[in-house]
């Protein structure tokens, strides 16, 4: 058993399924809805929080009714959120979310009122207990502070960041985390097109970090001492819902670590516990 920090926004996601994809102007009706807690971080913790963990949640709330509901999904995960900021205005972070029932993809619509967790907060935490923490790739600024503080007061917890979508300023981050959690969807919005041809152009940047990126149906990929490894995707029989995938493969990843798995082996495991998500709605009973 392990504790892990992870640094990261907690949001109320609305999911309606519908048949398929909505034409501009249109109107359908959704064949089903639910409500869940969602965020990157905070699903990455509920995947680890089921291999035993001891999981604290880093973040904003706000004393609005959606706070409560996020709150009450985080107990229920075991997920410890004492440590979060707390301020009484603005409006947790909502996610209104289509499901293609056809393909299991989704479209979402992001609600954000609610600053940052800042650097202020961040460091009057004691760390020194944590075995890892992981952060998502946000508020720039803030987050550079924060790996700032971590390698100069906490060097011997290993970093990890999840680097989603381009955001300004962006390089300021990097060459500061000890792995690097890059999505598909960043590669491509950088005009790459091939994984490893992406992660040989971002060594420079990072040349002492790990290097992983995800690319959905092709496996994944990874740049480790310089050298490339590839492990095959893992899908299920039917895919049914591919929301938090990504979050999904990033606790694999870091369990692997933690469980001192080889980096073949750890992809492998990353790549099994995403498959498995992604033929199955939520995030339950995904550890084995």
């Amino acid at each position: 058993m392990a504790k892990i920090l992870g640094v990261g926004i907690a949001t109320l996601d609305i999911i309606n399924t519908v048949k398929g994809y909505p034409l501009e102007n249109s109107e359908v009706r959704a064949s089903a809805q639910r409500f869940s807690r969602g965020g990157n971080v905070t699903n990455t913790l509920t995947i680890l929080s089921q291999f035993n963990n001891e999981c604290s949640w880093a973040g904003v709330l706000c004393e609005d009714y959606d706070a409560q509901y996020i709150l009450d999904d985080l107990k229920r995960n075991n997920i410890d959120f004492s440590l979060c900021q707390k301020q009484s205005s603005g409006k947790m972070p909502t996610s209104y979310i289509l499901l293609n029932q056809q393909d299991g993809s989704r479209s979402i619509v992001h609600y954000r009122n609610l600053p940052e967790l800042n650097f202020d907060h961040f460091r009057k935490i004691n760390l020194s207990d944590f075995d890892w923490i992981h952060f998502e790739g946000r508020a720039i600024e803030e987050t550079q502070q924060m790996l700032q503080w971590c390698n100069g007061n906490y060097p011997n917890i290993p970093t990890s960041i999840e680097i989603e979508k381009c955001r300004d300023s962006m390089s300021d981050i990097f060459g500061l985390a000890d792995l690097y959690l890059y999505s598909k969807a960043f590669a491509n919005e950088a005009g790459y097109d091939d994984a490893l041809r992406f992660l040989n152009n971002e060594r420079h940047k990072s040349p002492e970090a790990d290097l992983i990126c995800a690319w959905g149906e092709n496996g994944a990929f990874g740049l480790i001492d310089n050298s490339p490894l590839h492990s095959r995707a893992l899908p299920p029989k039917k895919i049914i819902d591919t929301l938090g995938a990504g979050d999904t493969f990033n606790a694999g990843v870091i369990q692997a670590r933690l469980n001192k798995l080889d980096w073949m082996e750890t992809l492998k495991f990353a790549n099994n516990i995403a498959g498995k998500k992604c033929g199955q709605f939520g995030f339950e009973n995904l550890h084995f």
